[in-house]
């Protein structure tokens, strides 16, 4: 079989085709090697393979070929050189921070973000003498004057989570390579379906594989992908050493994922777009988030490094966490879960789930009211979610 180049080929093809080599057995399906270590000829060719003198699985904690399939494709579809893929979204964060990390380092990263990478950084990461400050995500003067000698990384995501900001790539990019400081963008709401971040002056991208890159809600994954130097060295290193790793079968499931992710991606951003209009002239609700709305601040942007607006929006009722209970406990078809990404839509309280750990100014700061109601749209019919969700709100107004 030729190997396929995946510079040749369209995007949706690439995330059907790229990174696989058919065995012996003949498969037409990725096949999946769930074995913890490999056999050597010879006793020179296992030293040769330790010493990274020859190419080739040594163990599976850092090298297995269905993984690796998965690694290879994602990295094509985002145009990295490298990806590095862990157990979990919040292990690739980890990964990264600690590869590229020293003490004495100081890293700038947007309030907001996800509730779990703030208590990364504020609870862990300061322990080994990095420094952490934090800035309003779309202003990248405030970025700016933030940044210090020592400033190492720019951490950020956008859309960012629950409430859809987001940050001119391009223009981070740009004062990121001036300073001298790496970009990371946490890719996860749009995916390489609808935005790379690469393409617009990013150094890395970071990914929970969990959410839209499965798209059901079956396995917990994350991934890093950059160039061979930073990601292929730095933050493999970490891997091997440390062995925050996903799992074969983790990664099959994955890859299954990815042959339909650029139709999902379009079906739940219609779909969110849709659902969005709806709560936007709803009596009830008080303010959506959602840049695929005309009147979302940063829209224009949106529509301009985004090839979709994604399929995550947050919505505010009056009358607090109260209120905000009493329509997620009237809905009888969402599922009450903190996941997204999946086929079927999901309904949280971002206060006291995602963002609950984090003290009460901090979520202020952020922008995370007790009023706030985040829905990853999934994949059912629009009539049925807005009935369902109806029930609650239609009671408050």
């Amino acid at each position: 079989m030729q190997e396929f180049d995946p510079t040749e080929y369209a995007p949706e093809t690439v995330a059907v085709r790229a990174g696989y080599r058919r065995t012996a057995e003949g498969e037409h399906s990725e096949a999946i090697f769930p074995t913890s270590s490999f056999v050597f000829g010879s006793a020179a060719e296992a030293a040769a393979r330790f010493s990274g003198e020859q190419p080739g699985n040594i163990y599976s904690r850092f090298t297995n070929p269905t993984v690796r399939t998965f690694e290879q494709r994602l990295a094509a579809m985002e145009g990295g050189e490298a990806c590095v893929a862990t157990a979990s979204g919040m292990a690739a964060i980890l990964a990264t921070f600690m590869g590229l990390l020293r003490g004495g380092d100081h890293v700038v990263c947007s309030r907001s973000v996800f509730g779990t990478t703030t208590v990364l950084l504020n609870n862990y990461l300061v322990r080994f003498g990095v420094e952490v400050t934090y800035v309003p995500l779309s202003n990248v003067d405030a970025w700016s004057e933030a940044t210090r000698p020592n400033t190492r990384l720019y951490f950020c995501e956008t859309p960012s989570n629950p409430l859809g900001e987001l940050v001119d790539i391009r223009a981070l990019a740009a004062l990121a390579q001036a300073r001298g400081v790496l970009l990371a963008v946490d890719n996860c709401f749009c995916t390489p379906a609808l935005q790379r971040p690469l393409a617009l002056g990013a150094d890395l991208v970071i990914h929970s594989a969990t959410k839209f890159l499965d798209g059901q809600g079956r396995c917990l994954g994350g991934a890093v992908v950059g160039d061979a130097e930073r990601v292929g060295k730095d933050v493999y290193g970490f891997l091997r050493s440390a062995g925050p790793t996903l799992a074969p079968f983790n990664a099959w499931v994955f890859l299954k994922g990815l042959e339909t992710l650029h139709l999902r991606m379009r079906a739940h951003s219609e779909n969110a777009l849709a659902l969005a209009r709806w709560l936007d002239v709803h009596p009830a609700v008080t303010a959506v988030h959602y840049p695929g709305l005309v009147d979302h601040p940063q829209h224009a942007l949106a529509k301009a490094q985004q090839q979709g607006f994604g399929g995550v929006l947050s919505f505010e009722v009056a009358g607090g966490r109260a209120a905000a209970w009493s329509v997620i406990d009237a809905t009888r078809m969402l599922s009450i879960t903190a996941n997204l990404g999946d086929t079927k839509s999901t309904i949280t309280h971002p206060a006291t789930t995602t963002h609950g750990r984090l003290e009460p100014d901090q979520r202020e700061v952020q922008g995370i009211t007790e009023g706030l109601v985040r829905v990853a749209v999934g994949l059912e019919a629009m009539a049925d979610l807005q009935a369902d969700l109806a029930r609650g709100l239609d009671r408050l107004a």
